[in-house]
């Protein structure tokens, strides 16, 4: 079966890491004018994959006919190509998020509703399959700190030098959207409860010369049975710090708390304090393609790819007009 990759402005790698052996990465093309491909074709260089090259990834697609597309370009015309692979009946793992604007996402939901007996989707939302998250959601599900009541998340990166789209509103989406989403994916899953609303800010203060990108932001939720939930964004990790990424999580329920930091996982509960051992990691991609082949099943559907876009545009909302924003519950 075939794979066809357009952009390479995003987490490529998820695909790269996780494809399988009688599926074939069959041609690339930029998804955005002028974007540039060349970490991509490195890539797969670097994996003795020649795939055939296209300047435009239309002609890629009527020529090539892919059972599978890879999305990952300029994140603003994610949903755009997404909407014409869901139209051709092409499934599809695209990167987050996939709108930036209540306007494309209508767009999304509404096709998908007219092809969703024939065709699949997923965001890369690649975190949950990391050893410490499958972890904490397993010690959820096993009951080990009773009803969920609170969740803490922190998502903090290094800026260094970005892309000249992320400088823009309008190419880059913004910054709860590009990095805190994850940590909404993250309170969705763990919860699977509904959200009711949200207050958020953001700041474009220090940001080291990067336009419009938010340096920093925060939101807060609330959710379905008085559950409140926040996210703490930033792009300030200095450059000495020993990983790109500082990603925690504390989840405080009726029977004890965990904690994800550091890449591990620590239970405080009625037993004691204790660092839990990590499951085994597994590979989004894979997940996504025995969805596809009928020989599993990918734990990000369509449906939470376009929840955690609506709640990201519904905090951005709130953090551009300082206002509390209600969730339509019609997800």
């Amino acid at each position: 079966m075939k794979i066809c990759i357009i952009g390479s402005s995003g987490h490529f790698h998820y695909a790269l890491r996780g494809f399988k052996s009688n599926w074939k990465i069959v041609a690339i093309a930029p998804g955005s004018k002028g974007e540039d491909v060349t970490p991509l074709k490195k890539a797969l260089s670097e994996m003795n994959i020649t795939p055939n090259e296209y300047k435009s990834y239309q002609e890629m697609l009527d020529r090539e006919k892919p059972d599978v597309v890879v999305v990952n370009t300029v994140f603003n015309a994610n949903s755009r190509i997404l909407c014409e692979s869901l139209s051709r009946r092409i499934h599809t793992f695209v990167e987050k998020p996939i709108a930036t604007s209540f306007e494309e996402l209508e767009k999304i939901k509404k096709l998908f509703g007219t092809v969703k007996n024939e065709v699949f989707f997923a965001a890369m939302f690649g975190l949950r399959y990391k050893p410490h998250f499958l972890t904490a959601k397993a010690l959820l599900d096993g009951g080990e700190i009773g009803q969920i009541r609170l969740l803490n998340t922190q998502k903090s990166y290094k800026l260094g030098k970005r892309p000249e789209f992320y400088r823009r509103r309008d190419t880059y989406g913004g910054t709860i959207l590009w990095v805190g989403i994850h940590a909404i994916d993250w309170i969705n899953w763990f919860t699977q409860k509904g959200f009711l609303n949200v207050y958020a800010t953001h700041s474009r203060i220090s940001n080291n010369g990067h336009g419009e990108l938010e340096s920093t932001a925060l939101c807060h939720f609330v959710l379905e049975q008085e559950i409140f939930a926040s996210i703490s964004i930033d792009y300030l990790r200095p450059n000495a710090a020993p990983t790109h990424d500082d990603d925690r999580v504390r989840i405080v329920g009726t029977r004890g708390i965990i904690e994800v930091f550091e890449n591990r996982v620590l239970l405080l509960n009625d037993k004691g304090e204790n660092y839990i051992p990590l499951l085994p990691e597994k590979q989004i991609f894979s997940e996504f393609l025995s969805q596809i082949d009928g020989t599993g099943s990918c734990m990000v559907t369509p449906y939470d790819s376009i929840l955690a876009t609506e709640i990201a545009l519904l905090a951005r909302e709130s953090a551009d007009t300082g206002r509390v924003i209600q969730v339509c519950q019609n997800h």
